[in-house]
């Protein structure tokens, strides 16, 4: 299988699209978006043979981890290690991947690769990567199902991953995601992979990393305005399901499984393992405030954490949070603004959003 790497490419974009509090502090050379907390790298792979692929975020030698998962169908890897309850405290990478349930075949490809480099809990004399993972459902898209993310792309996602600003849009994750999909018939738009992040002047960063692949309508919460969605019958207009849902339209609804947004917030600061999973679930308010319907039965919405510890001063898990949610929401605006189209899957770009 021939495949082709993005994770090279990195693409600077200046501002982010949503207001206030989540623009960029740091300067122009430092690395923006998920790898702005210093400890991650980030590495895509996108195949070449059909739309899809994989996002791999590698967390150094541990970090603390959580999760919120909202959505009725999540496809997920070893989420069950990040429960507070649980005795587990580090994560050592994070993986995101197309191909539905077939794409967490990914995760043993990260395994390997960091295996190979003896990075992982130590265990007795072994050591054991501690590897977390969501998939999206990607497999309608054109092309042969059957090509699809497997361990060979989780390892080559890691080799590549750097600590520099990552690419967006149409890669990694995001390569094969789509939003819009409730209609008669579905006319859906192209989703995406987009990341931001917020520095304080305290030094205090917090991140997110998003592949967006929505059952339902992208709003810009600054505007109320759909940036991405379900298209009218003649696919030149946006439906907006805010107003055909609460018309009572009946609309054709997409099998539980075939949607999700799958992402990761992170900071340097230091939190426990249950202020951390508190970080996950506010950082999902991001996703709703972008996202109309979200957290459906259709969709398995899946947000991870990650705590660096790196940063000194005293961490308010209620601010943290906060920025969580910003951040998630940019980034999830990013993904679908920075996409590109497909035939007869328009970007939001190609509607001038």
């Amino acid at each position: 299988m021939n495949r082709r790497n993005a994770a090279i490419g990195v693409l600077l974009v200046g501002a982010p699209f949503v207001h206030g509090a989540c623009q960029a502090q740091q300067s122009s050379d430092a690395p923006w978006g998920i790898t702005a907390v210093e400890g991650l790298r980030i590495g895509h792979y996108t195949l070449d043979e059909r739309p899809t692929g994989c996002t791999v975020i590698l967390a150094g030698n541990g970090m603390v981890g959580g999760v919120d998962v909202r959505g009725g169908a999540p496809g997920t890897h070893d989420t069950a290690l990040l429960d507070p309850v649980n005795s587990n405290q580090g994560v050592h990478a994070v993986v995101l991947s197309g191909g539905s349930s077939f794409g967490l075949s990914t995760t043993a490809g990260v395994m390997r690769y960091l295996d190979e480099r003896d990075v992982g809990l130590r265990v007795a004399d072994k050591t054991i990567p501690i590897v977390v993972g969501a998939i999206l459902y990607d497999l309608s898209l054109e092309g042969d199902r059957r090509i699809r993310p497997d361990a060979a792309c989780g390892y080559a996602a890691a080799e590549a991953a750097s600590s520099d600003s990552p690419a967006e849009g149409s890669v990694g994750a995001g390569t094969g995601a789509t939003v819009g999909k409730l209609g008669n018939p579905f006319r859906p738009m192209r989703g995406g992979f987009g990341t931001a992040s917020i520095t304080l002047e305290n030094g205090l960063t917090v991140a997110a990393a998003v592949a967006v692949n929505a059952v339902g309508d992208i709003i810009d919460p600054a505007t109320g305005e759909i940036v991405a969605g379900a298209r009218s019958e003649d696919g030149g207009d946006l439906l907006d399901m805010r107003r055909v849902l609460r018309g009572g339209i009946e609309l054709d609804v997409p099998p539980a499984g075939t949607n999700t947004t799958i992402g990761l917030v992170a900071t340097n600061a230091s939190l426990s393992k249950a202020q951390i999973n508190k970080v996950a679930q506010m950082a999902q308010d991001g996703l709703a405030r972008t996202t109309y319907p979200a957290h459906t039965p259709s969709d398995g919405d899946t947000v991870f954490s990650l705590a660096s510890g790196a940063w000194e001063g005293d961490a308010s898990v209620l601010l943290v949070g906060s920025l969580a949610a910003d951040v998630m929401a940019e980034a999830i605006l990013r993904a679908v603004r920075l996409a590109d189209g497909l035939p007869g899957i328009p970007s939001a770009s190609e509607f001038g959003r």
